[in-house]
């Protein structure tokens, strides 16, 4: 059933079905601690935008003398670039050649249990979950496993990837790894979740945090790690630093930690980015699962602030508080406030102290992505990953230095420490009668339209009524909420086009898009009960506050009257759902991996052009196994990686009984790895 408009509104459906795409049911648990089964927690009613007009702008002078909020309001203005243009007529380029970096077979839809790639092209593991990562580290012994050998070893269900060069060749690289979430289950033969072992939680605390490996690339293509002084484990006992205007705040510190500024690990990392200066970024994601007794909070402020993250009930699935009294809010209410960062590590210094930057706010950041500006100054760019959440922007005061010293990147290191925040309000520039929740295009052609960046938050100044600005850091949920950002479906990756410099964003999906009591569609997010996702193309004023987007994919079955493919022709291009990270190759080319694909085939890694007479033709470039989630993509002239998350984790399916034996075989547990892959003659990737 379709809704109907009525005057320009949507009408609701009825609730529709909580379980997000095709994800299996333990990964949704251990994961995200069910959150699709739970109402979203953002309860607000953003007012329209026109009633938040004065008030802001009453707390902003220096944005009226620019005239920046009223272009973006009027829409009148044009930006440069293309991304709110229409696309132009599919044409296929001279003697039938494909864009550079998209030259390949498509991969057929399949569920096979096994990486399956374009052909032509080799393919290797280059590590996996118990790999030996530190000096001295012992080999992984799945029935004896161990929290001190964990420490050591390559942790659980990695995520986000990057290969930091370190020469000009590309031959030697540091590769930095997430370790997003532990599936107990699936680590441990008979595990019982009602009475984990204290050394099963240890363990599950020493497979989370971070990996950092020294690689170098083998004559045949692949890529080998090798012992090096640069490899690092971070993991949840690893100590943090608390930077920015946020460290200190009294809502941060805890009996452990007098001063608010010390910090513990980091949990549930999720996407990432390497900064122009070679640091890592990496977003704290799902964190609010690990706390317990979040119900023992009774005071009525306290409580709508941890509801608002999604921190509710008495016991957590892991039962960690068992054994540590930092995951019992009855006991340590502040802890769960110094999760949800954006985190800063150097891999180039394996004895330095890791960060986490208050001034990027706080929530569930699926990672954060910098563009430099051309003033010098950096703009870091985040998703918030929750249906009807926001996307944020932060925009330094100081200015980067170049080169790749030392000095120059501590230097650099202090620019995400002080700026402004930013939330980000998007307004179509169709009819609302128009925005069916079909995903049938208005009559200009095109979901578009015009923005917003509204401020939250400087150092110590609030631009948002009723909040301190270490409460809008802090409780950056609550503070987007009072000024009206747009709720969108899951925005979870979003990165910088260094070719084209346009902003990209992988919403993922949002079953309950137009269900009873929550949001209608809009143009930037067109479909009622959205299984399949779509891409966001913004064209950013960096520095200022006003935007122009597009939709530049709208996911699913090409054979769905609702999708798109930047106007190319639907009957080529590869099915894709549940667009989740999101990476470049040097050609410009958008390259985009699924999570939890709603169409009944493997997830995948896709590449796609965004400019030129075959934007948005979508092709397919590899397959992961059964139950296995396409992670952390990273693409360079002649080697493509991706993570393997969580292979064989399907319903009925746990170590006793494996639905998966990939990567090694037999009858092996599966194991969550990193996989290489190139062409096997040694050419470019995507050319031939």
């Amino acid at each position: 059933m379709s809704p109907r408009p009525d005057n320009g509104r949507v009408i609701p459906l009825p609730l529709l079905p909580h379980h997000s795409a095709n994800r299996s049911s333990v990964t949704c648990k251990y994961r995200c601690g069910n959150a699709c089964a739970h109402e979203a927690p953002n309860t607000s009613d953003n007012s329209y935008f026109g009633d938040i007009v004065e008030s802001v702008l009453s707390r902003r002078g220096a944005l009226k003398a620019t005239g920046a909020f009223a272009l973006a309001v009027g829409g009148a203005a044009a930006l440069s670039g293309t991304a709110a243009a229409a696309a132009p007529a599919p044409v296929r380029r001279p003697g039938g050649r494909a864009v550079p970096g998209t030259d390949f077979t498509a991969v057929a839809p399949n569920t096979e249990d096994a990486v399956v790639t374009a052909e032509g092209y080799e393919q290797g593991v280059v590590i996996r979950w118990g790999d030996p990562v530190v000096p001295g580290a012992p080999e992984f012994d799945f029935n004896n496993q161990t929290a001190a050998a964990q420490e050591q070893q390559f942790g659980y269900n990695n995520d986000f990837a990057e290969l930091v060069p370190l020469d000009g060749s590309g031959k030697r690289n540091l590769l930095v790894v997430n370790h997003e979430y532990t599936t107990e289950t699936h680590m441990f033969l008979g595990y019982d979740e009602e009475n984990p072992t204290e050394e099963q939680v240890r363990i599950a605390w020493a497979a989370h945090g971070l990996s950092v490996v020294y690689t170098e690339r083998e004559r045949n293509g692949g890529l080998k790690v090798r012992p090096s002084h640069y490899n690092r484990r971070i993991t949840l006992n690893t100590p943090f630093e608390m930077r920015g205007p946020a460290a200190g705040s009294d809502h941060l510190k805890t009996s452990a930690d007098p001063t608010g500024t010390k910090v513990l690990g980091t949990q549930n990392n999720c996407a990432g980015s390497m900064t122009p200066w070679g640091t890592i970024l990496s977003g704290e994601e799902n964190f609010n699962q690990y706390f317990a007794n979040a119900d023992s909070i009774t005071d009525p402020k306290a409580k709508e602030r941890l509801a608002r993250y999604g921190l509710k009930g008495a016991t957590s699935n892991r039962k960690w508080e068992r054994f540590d009294k930092r995951w019992d809010l009855a006991q340590e209410p502040n802890e769960a406030n110094r999760f949800g960062w954006v985190i800063e590590i150097d891999p180039h210094d394996p004895n330095s102290t890791p960060i986490k930057h208050t001034a990027l706010g706080r929530f569930k950041h699926e990672g954060a992505a910098v563009k430099v500006a051309e003033d010098g100054r950096v703009v870091a760019y985040s998703g918030d990953d929750e249906r009807f959440d926001y996307i944020y922007k932060f925009v330094s005061n100081g200015k980067m230095k170049r080169g790749k010293s030392a000095h120059a990147r501590r230097h650099n290191m202090t620019l995400l420490d002080d700026g402004t925040l930013y939330v980000a309000k998007f307004t179509g520039n169709s009819p609302e009668s128009e925005i069916d929740g079909t995903g049938k295009l208005p009559s200009d052609g095109a979901f578009d339209g015009t923005g917003e960046w509204i401020p939250l938050a400087s150092g110590n100044k609030s631009f948002v009524p009723g909040f301190t600005a270490e409460e809008v850091y802090i409780f950056t949920r609550l503070a987007a909420d009072k000024v009206g950002a747009t709720k969108m479906d899951r925005p979870e990756d979003i990165e910088p086009n260094p070719v084209n410099g346009r902003i990209y964003c992988a919403l993922t999906n949002n079953s309950n898009r137009g269900s009873t009591g929550n949001a209608a569609p809009d143009e930037a997010n067109p479909r009622v009960g959205n299984k399949h996702g779509h891409v966001l193309e913004i064209d950013d004023d960096a520095t200022g506050t006003s935007l122009r987007w597009t939709l530049l994919l709208v996911c699913g079955d090409p054979n769905d009257a609702g999708t798109y493919f930047g106007g190319f022709d639907k009957s080529r291009v590869s099915p894709i759902s549940c667009p989740d990270n999101v990476a470049f190759d040097r050609h410009g080319n958008l390259w985009i991996s699924t999570d939890g694909n709603a169409l009944k085939s493997n997830d995948g890694l896709f590449a796609v052009p965004v400019d030129g007479p075959e934007r948005g033709f979508v092709k397919q470039f590899l397959t992961v196994p059964n139950g296995a989630e396409t992670c952390g993509p990273v693409v360079r002239d002649d080697l493509v990686t991706v993570s393997v998350q969580h292979p064989g984790e399907l319903d009925d399916a746990s170590a006793d009984n494996p639905a998966s034996h990939w990567p090694d075989g037999g009858d092996s547990q599966p194991r969550p790895s990193v996989v290489a892959v190139w062409r096997k003659d040694g050419g470019e990737i995507g050319r031939r």
